[in-house]
């Protein structure tokens, strides 16, 4: 999948890419989402932006799309995401998984680098690729502790590829070890929300809410 989202040269190529990540999620992905119409979106979305860094998805379309997300389940005020927070996430996602993979040091589906929009200065970009926007989304979604993290490592000034290349000049290998993925804490905001309002609204009402907003997030003019 990293060798895909390297070499897209197509539409068809993003679509192979989009079809092979939906595979690795098949039984956690609502009906929706089995049929061509979404992920051919999604592949037009990743392919024009790889073609062209002026079609990246803006993080604020994420974090716009994101914040509806949590308002209408009603998910408290800790849920809710800034573009810095999602930037901070982006960088330490793509620099930690890019120190990985680089070593041969357990690169997996996770932290795959060739998903993420990259910039001249070879950080990652303001906007994003598409399949990369999906990573993030669910990174919120499950794993709410590693955006706790990014709140933190902002409240302290850190970016965490300025440290991981210090530490590279430094050759002091310790350095890696500041950052990690974290599992889905208990207290995830998403989760406590989540249930009750499913157990009102019913599960195919969330399907429903969650693939407007992906038509938000990729839009057919996109």
């Amino acid at each position: 999948m990293n060798e895909l989202a390297e070499n897209i040269k197509s539409e068809a190529d993003a679509r192979a890419l989009v079809d092979a990540v939906a595979e690795m999620f098949a039984d956690h992905l609502p009906p929706s989402w089995v049929t061509g119409g979404i992920r051919e979106r999604i592949a037009h979305a990743e392919y024009e932006a790889v073609s062209d860094p002026f079609r990246q998805i803006p993080e604020q379309r994420l974090a716009d799309v994101w914040n509806k997300y949590v308002r209408e389940i009603g998910a408290s005020e800790e849920a809710i995401v800034t573009v810095a927070e999602i930037h901070n996430m982006r960088d330490a996602f793509f620099a930690y998984g890019q120190s990985l993979w680089s070593r041969g040091a357990g690169g997996n589906a996770w932290t795959m680098p060739n998903i993420y929009a990259v910039g001249a200065d070879g950080k990652v970009a303001e906007g994003c690729r598409a399949v990369e926007a999906l990573r993030i989304l669910y990174d919120l979604d499950r794993i709410f502790d590693n955006l706790r993290g990014a709140r933190e490592r902002l409240r302290k000034g850190i970016v965490f590829s300025d440290v991981l290349q210090k530490s590279r000049e430094n050759k002091n290998p310790n350095e890696n070890r500041k950052f990690r993925l974290t599992g889905a804490a208990i207290d995830n905001p998403l989760w406590i929300a989540e249930r009750p309002y499913v157990n009102e609204h019913g599960a195919d009402h969330l399907h429903l809410l969650v693939e407007m907003l992906s038509e938000e997030l990729f839009p057919a003019n996109q």
